[in-house]
């Protein structure tokens, strides 16, 4: 078995904005030459998730507002400035495992891989991608 880790960076819009990273994990996943396994994408951070939906603007701007409703920015929280931040991110997770087959992800036709910006202001954002099969 191989085993493949890149990691790549981005810079975010800030709180509740979204970036479509399915072809950057796609390129990794293409140039790892692993062609049946899986790929691990993990966010290490605290105020960010990805998760796999279809890329709509209407969908995307629903979901943004779901989180302002259920979460709100400025209700009281114990935590200093971001806490609402820190709770969205529980809700969505910080990593997701794709099955590979044939060298590519194998996500059906509507889905797409999205990292979800919780945090307060942009960001510098990395994900981590590890490819392991044959």
């Amino acid at each position: 078995m191989k085993v493949i880790t890149s990691t790549f960076s981005f810079k975010t819009e800030g709180e509740i904005s979204f970036i479509n990273i399915t072809d950057k994990i796609q390129e990794i996943v293409e140039k790892s030459r692993i062609r049946d396994g899986i790929a691990v994408v993990f966010a290490p951070h605290a105020t960010g998730a990805i998760i796999i939906n279809e890329n709509d603007p209407s969908l995307l701007e629903d979901l943004r507002e779901v989180l302002e409703r259920i979460i709100p920015r400025h209700a009281e929280y114990k935590h200093p400035v971001n806490a609402h931040s820190h709770i969205r991110s529980i809700l969505m997770e910080p990593s997701k495992v794709f099955p590979v087959i044939g060298g590519s992800l194998a996500l059906g036709t509507w889905q797409s891989i999205i990292w979800v910006e919780v945090d307060t202001h942009p960001r510098i954002r990395k994900v981590i991608v590890t490819v392991l099969g044959d």
